[in-house]
């Protein structure tokens, strides 16, 4: 009788580790989804911002931080 519970209470403990390290394992491969995703967010605001920055470019001309324009044509 007292070697059954002694296994009993061996194999819940085994039990219980095994389970632990499941959840472990599971918070880990969430944390790497969650890490995954940020990265991905950070390329894609970056490639927004880019590709933002080539459209008022085209708006601008080129290099240039204002629209070419002439304060000229009605002074003479």
């Amino acid at each position: 009788m007292l070697e059954e519970n002694k296994r009993k209470a061996e194999e819940a403990q085994r039990r219980e580790a095994e389970e632990q390290l499941r959840r472990e394992e599971q918070r880990y491969r969430e944390l790497e989804e969650l890490q995954r995703q940020k990265e991905e967010a950070v390329v894609r605001k970056k490639q927004q911002e880019e590709e933002e920055r080539r459209n008022q470019m085209k708006l601008l001309g080129k290099n240039k931080s204002r629209p070419k324009l002439s304060f000229a044509l009605g002074l003479k």
